[in-house]
């Protein structure tokens, strides 16, 4: 029996390696749980890909990975058109995966640099990109480690947890989300009891949050996905903590598919359901989550999940990758400001401000 592949040292999904000339490392998330592989991007097309194929994923982690993109595409640009370049090469990252919205949100970062830092030569504009790109790192990392410390304060010693897909380092900047407050929460030597569901039909619940709990030597049981509801019925679980990867002005919530049938269970059994997400996965210029766009993928991934087939040859499958949670199922959600809870337009501005510019529309 092959044993997970351990860490002995923190990991981290997304990582710059050297100066201005150096590249984007990160830690291939289609290899775990049994391989620890880490592949060097060094152009934006190596980027692009490895976001599209989830070599990384996780909202924020594909957000950072994406400024570090724009970075390896300045390298590439030349006087006069470095800047044309780069703004192309944030419109070309953009079209990796439609729903995440710290994608767009750290594009349009990278952008704003390329509008308002006066270069006199290239050499300027890529150190600016790099600072920025390494700002947005650092925040992400920042706001995670507030997340988990609001977080944890609401997980009590004996408590049953389930969580959804994956919302960890791997997901982030460096210690996670929901699982970041989980993985807190375990600092402070509370004994907590997760449960993970597997996250069909790719799996990151089995292959990544276990994994990643039990590195962390975390008490983890995972389940299949149907299993959810015994589990509540058996009063198993009193929390349930899940990631997000938009959020709109009102609430509602977007997260890998399956999120939104774990709320209707949790209002049906009493139990709390709360997300955990940055300041960073709010899109304010979206009213509800009617405008949020659900990504679709390969219909193989269901057919075929991780390469073996257990459909028919010809069988149609549905493969949308999120669904959208209504903001009346949602108890709160835990920001780096606090917790927003009664969720309304009017509590989550008075946390977040006022609403930004469209992601979308600043492409």
């Amino acid at each position: 029996m092959t044993e997970p592949a351990r860490f002995s040292q923190p990991y981290y999904a997304v990582a710059w390696h050297g100066d201005i000339n150096g590249h984007l490392r990160i830690l291939d998330q289609t290899r775990l749980p049994s391989e620890i592989v880490y592949r060097d991007c060094k152009t934006v097309e190596e980027v692009w890909q490895a976001i599209r194929s989830l070599q990384v994923r996780g909202a924020p982690a594909i957000g950072i990975a994406a400024a570090y993109g724009v970075v390896l595409a300045a390298q590439q640009a030349t006087q006069p058109g470095g800047p044309d370049a780069v703004l192309k090469a944030c419109d070309y990252l953009a079209t990796s995966r439609p729903t995440a919205v710290n994608l767009f949100w750290a594009l349009n970062r990278m952008r704003q640099v390329v509008g308002r830092v006066h270069y006199g030569n290239v050499r300027d504009l890529q150190n600016a990109l790099l600072r920025e790109a390494h700002a947005i790192r650092d925040e992400d990392a920042a706001m995670c480690r507030r997340i988990a410390r609001v977080g944890a304060q609401l997980i009590h010693d004996g408590m049953g947890i389930l969580t959804h897909c994956n919302t960890g380092a791997l997901a982030t900047a460096e210690y996670g989300t929901a699982l970041g407050c989980i993985f807190f929460a375990a600092e402070e030597g509370k004994r907590i009891q997760i449960y993970a569901d597997e996250t069909r039909p790719l799996l990151q619940g089995a292959r990544l949050t276990v994994w990643e709990l039990m590195q962390r030597h975390i008490p983890v049981t995972l389940i299949c996905d149907n299993m959810a509801a015994v589990l509540m019925r058996q009063k198993r679980v009193q929390l349930v903590l899940v990631g997000a990867d938009r959020i709109a002005a009102n609430g509602d919530t977007a997260n890998k598919i399956g999120t939104y049938g774990l709320a209707v269970l949790a209002r049906a059994h009493g139990i709390s359901f709360y997300v955990a997400a940055p300041s960073s996965t709010f899109d304010l210029a979206l009213p509800d989550g009617k405008g949020i766009p659900i990504e679709e993928r390969d219909p193989r991934e269901i057919t075929e999940p991780l390469g073996c087939r257990i459909a028919p040859e010809g069988a149609v499958a549905f493969n949308p990758a999120f669904d959208v949670t209504p903001a009346e199922l949602i108890t709160g959600i835990i920001t780096e400001r606090g917790i927003i809870k009664p969720l309304t337009h009017a509590t989550i501005a008075n946390v977040l401000g006022s609403p930004r510019k469209s992601k979308e529309a600043d492409q």
